[in-house]
């Protein structure tokens, strides 16, 4: 019995040594991205407030993963953070087969075909949806009704205030 706990005890040990090994290998592997926004050009201040809109992307849709100062990639979606907080329309960049807007100075790029809730979405922007041909967007009230559709192809400027969730290939 003894022996059991000991070993038990010892293997405890080793696991947590090791958990915390790993932890602290997994947070030192994080790119410094605050360091790379300011090496780009970017004002200590800027690169800070850069890294709150990040963090504010990050926060409001679950499951991404920050892969460079202004991008995080999700499952379906990347979304692009504008280094000083607005995009000129002309930096909407839109490849085939995806749906694309810009919303608070942040691109957002869907390419899954499912329903995506959106979260602080104001004022209006531009989209493009750059759909295989007939592929139907829907955009959706809080209340889960249909607030508007956009038919691929097509681009446009849309209000993004009623917006609560939105599906690209929607049915």
């Amino acid at each position: 019995m003894r022996i059991n706990k000991a070993v038990a005890t010892v293997g405890a040990v080793a696991a947590l040594f090791a958990g915390s090994t790993l932890a602290a290998t997994t947070a030192s592997a994080q790119p410094d991205f605050h360091a790379q926004s300011v090496a780009s050009g970017l004002s200590d201040a800027q690169a800070t407030s850069l890294q709150k809109r990040v963090d504010k992307v990050l926060a409001g849709h679950a499951g991404g993963r920050q892969v460079s100062p202004t991008e995080v990639r999700y499952d379906g979606l990347n979304v692009k953070v504008s280094p000083t907080g607005t995009f000129s329309e002309a930096a909407l960049n839109c490849g085939y087969g995806h749906l694309c807007m810009t919303v608070n100075g942040t691109n957002f790029d869907f390419y899954k075909c499912q329903r995506w809730n959106v979260h602080n979405w104001t004022g209006d922007g531009p989209f493009i949806n750059n759909q295989t041909p007939g592929t139907v967007a829907k955009f959706y009230n809080k209340d889960g009704s249909v607030r508007w559709t956009s038919t691929a192809y097509q681009s446009g400027r849309a209000t993004w205030d009623p917006i609560w969730s939105l599906q690209p290939c929607g049915a």
